[in-house]
C-alpha cells in the first residue's frame, strides 16, 4: 500500500535568514511545458493522424468521451516525456499542457478528465480481446503500423534539414544503407513467449530493430528462442518492397553484424539486386587464409608500438556447410595489445564500390551508430516495459515507444538542426528541452504558458519553435 502522507509544506531551512518552505499549492504549473514542441512536430509529420487510421475503433460514438487520435497522442507523447508507466496517467489526466498536445483541455462530461485514465489507455493497449468481452473495442492492424514507419521515413527524405520541401521531392536517394541488429528485453513475469536466453543468461524477448540513419524503419517483437536472424529475410522483404513502390531505383545496401550471416538472406538479397555488407564470425579455416597479414601487421605493431592493420580479400571462399555458393569475404589482420585481432565480413560489394579498408573502416563500422539508436528507443523511450500478458500488447507497446523515438526524432530533424541538440540523444533532448517549468493560465480566450525565466534552452527553443511552425503540412 502507498504510504499516506498529510504534510502541507515542507521546512528546506533558512539561507539569509529567509525560511525557504515548500507547498504543493502552486495550481496549474507543468514540468514538462517544452513538449509544446512534440505537439508541433506531431501537426507537422502528421504522426498521431496517421496512426489512428491504423486502428479501428468499435466504441458507440455517441458514448466516447476520450477521442483515439487522443489516446494515441496522450500515451505516445508520455512516453517521450518519460512516462512509461500507464499508471501515471491517472495523474497527467489534469496536466494542462498534456492536454494542448493532445487537443483536449474540458471533458465533454463532468466526471471525466480532459484526459484518459490508466484504465482505459490499458484498454487500449490489450486490443486483442476485441469482441471477446463488452470492454476492449478498439483493435489494430499491424501490417498498417509497420508500412507507417516506412512511410514517415520517406516523407522526412522528401524534404530537406529545415524541413521544407526539397525542389524535386520525386528525386530519390541515389543509395539507402539499412542497418538491422537484435538485443534482449529482459522480462520479469510470465509472458507469453518467454523463454530464457543462454546468450543473455535471463528470460528475454529478443526485439529485431531495422534503421536507415537515424530513421526507424521497424521494431519488431520477438521471442528468446528464436535465432538472432530470424524473420529478418521477411521484414528486410517487407521494406524494401515498400521503398521501391515509390523509389523503384534506388541502390539498397544491406548492414548487419555476424549474426545475421545467413545463407537464406544473403541468397534473397542477391536474387533481389540488394547489397549486402555483414559481420563473419572467425574460424580456424578464415584465419589461416590471412595468416601472413598477420605476421605482417604484428611486425608493423612492434615497430610502431600500436595497432597496426592489414587487409585482405578472400574472393569466392565457401564454408564446410551452410553456404550455398561462395561468397566475397573481406578479412582484417589486426595486431594490437600484443595479441592477434581478426574480423572477416562477407559482401557482395564490389572493388568499384572501395577496397577492402575503405569497405571496413568507412562503410561496414559505421554500423556501431545503430546501437545508440537501439539504445535510445530501448533505454530513452522504455521500449522495454514489455510487462503485458500477450505478445500482442506487448508488441503494441513497443510500437508505442518506437513511434515517441520517431517523433523526438524528426524534432531534432526538423527544429534543432544546427543547434547544440542536432546530435543530441533523445534522452538529452528531454532533459534539456522538453522538461522546462511552467506557469499554466487558462482564461476564455487563451492558454498562456509561462516559461521558467531560468531556462538555459531558450534559443534552441526559439528555433525549433519557428522551424516547426512555418514547416508545410
Amino acid at each position: 500500500m502507498p504510504t499516506e502522507c498529510s504534510q502541507d509544506s515542507f521546512d528546506f531551512g533558512t539561507v539569509e535568514g529567509r525560511i525557504v518552505v515548500g507547498a504543493f499549492d502552486g495550481g496549474q504549473i507543468t514540468s514538462d511545458a517544452g513538449a509544446l514542441l512534440l505537439g508541433q512536430t506531431n501537426k507537422a509529420i502528421g504522426l498521431v493522424s496517421r496512426l489512428a487510421q491504423c486502428f479501428q475503433d468499435g466504441r458507440d460514438p455517441e458514448a466516447i468521451v476520450h477521442q483515439l487520435p487522443s489516446l494515441l497522442c496522450q500515451r505516445i507523447v508520455g512516453i517521450a516525456l518519460g512516462y512509461e508507466d500507464i499508471n501515471d496517467h491517472d495523474q497527467l489526466r489534469h496536466d494542462p499542457v498534456l492536454g494542448a498536445i493532445a487537443g483536449r483541455l474540458t471533458s465533454k462530461r463532468s466526471d471525466c478528465a480532459a484526459l484518459a485514465g490508466k484504465s482505459t489507455l490499458n484498454r487500449l493497449e490489450h486490443a486483442a480481446k476485441v469482441g471477446t468481452d463488452p470492454y476492449h473495442k478498439i483493435t489494430h492492424d499491424p501490417a498498417a503500423i509497420e508500412r507507417l514507419f516506412v512511410t514517415l521515413y520517406q516523407d522526412a527524405y522528401s524534404a530537406d534539414a529545415s524541413g521544407h520541401p526539397k525542389r524535386d521531392q520525386n528525386e530519390p536517394p541515389r543509395r539507402i544503407i539499412i542497418d538491422l541488429d537484435a538485443t534482449h528485453d529482459p522480462i520479469h513475469g510470465e509472458q507469453e513467449g518467454r523463454h530464457f536466453s543462454g546468450f543473455y543468461d535471463c528470460y528475454c524477448y529478443l526485439p529485431l530493430y531495422i534503421f536507415a540513419g537515424r530513421h526507424l524503419l521497424a521494431a519488431k517483437l520477438r521471442g528468446a528462442d528464436k535465432d538472432a536472424a530470424d524473420g529478418a529475410k521477411e521484414e528486410i522483404a517487407r521494406i524494401v518492397a515498400q521503398i521501391r513502390e515509390r523509389w523503384p531505383d534506388v541502390r539498397i545496401i544491406l548492414r548487419a553484424d555476424s549474426g545475421f550471416a545467413r545463407d537464406e538472406l544473403m541468397a534473397w538479397c542477391e536474387d533481389n539486386a540488394v547489397d549486402y555488407i555483414i559481420g563473419l564470425a572467425r574460424n580456424v579455416r578464415l584465419v589461416a587464409a590471412i595468416k601472413r597479414q598477420l605476421v605482417l601487421a604484428r611486425r608493423a605493431s612492434r615497430r610502431s608500438g600500436r595497432a597496426e592493420r592489414r587487409f585482405a580479400v578472400l574472393e569466392n571462399w565457401d564454408t564446410r556447410e551452410g553456404w550455398a555458393k561462395p561468397r566475397r569475404v573481406i578479412a582484417k589482420a589486426e595486431w594490437t595489445q600484443g595479441s592477434a585481432n581478426p574480423r572477416f565480413l562477407v559482401t557482395s560489394l564490389h572493388w568499384t564500390d572501395g577496397d577492402a579498408r575503405k569497405l571496413y573502416e568507412d562503410l561496414y563500422c559505421a554500423r556501431g551508430e545503430m546501437e545508440n539508436r537501439i539504445k535510445e528507443c530501448q533505454s530513452d523511450m522504455f521500449a522495454g516495459r514489455t510487462s503485458a500478458a500477450t505478445m500482442r500488447a506487448n508488441q503494441l507497446r513497443l510500437w508505442f515507444a518506437a513511434f515517441a523515438y520517431v517523433l523526438v526524432a524528426n524534432l531534432r530533424r526538423i527544429g534543432l538542426a544546427g543547434t547544440e541538440f542536432a546530435k543530441a540523444t533523445c534522452g538529452t533532448i528531454r532533459l534539456k528541452l522538453l522538461k522546462i517549468g511552467a506557469l499554466i493560465t487558462i482564461s476564455v480566450r487563451r492558454v498562456k504558458v509561462s516559461f521558467a525565466s531560468s531556462c538555459p534552452a531558450q534559443a534552441a527553443f526559439a528555433v525549433a519553435h519557428q522551424r516547426l511552425c512555418s514547416h508545410p503540412r
